[in-house]
């Protein structure tokens, strides 16, 4: 029986990379892949993306964790300031 290739990334190594590497002050990664590392859904609050849109955002991340996300099927991600997060936590 075969099984999925682990990627090596696991939801805890690549927050601690993101935390690392973008500053962020919050960040949830979620392995929708079952565990095996495969694809994640990412939100980073960081103070990097301050003054950057959308696609300026995604390119810095994409940039800066590009050795993880080439690993990996599937990488998807919710960039948003400090400010931004706080402003979108008083609104729920």
């Amino acid at each position: 029986m075969a099984s999925t290739p682990h990627s090596g990334i696991t939801a805890e190594t690549l927050k601690a990379t993101i935390i690392e590497k973008l500053q962020a002050e919050h960040v949830e990664v979620i392995d929708q892949s079952g565990g095996c590392g495969q694809m994640f859904d990412v939100l980073i609050v960081s103070p990097v993306f301050q003054d950057k849109k959308l696609l300026a955002r995604h390119r810095l991340v994409n940039e800066t964790l590009k050795e993880e996300i080439d690993k990996v099927h599937a990488f998807s991600q919710k960039s948003y300031t400090p400010d931004e997060w706080k402003a979108k936590q008083g609104q729920q």
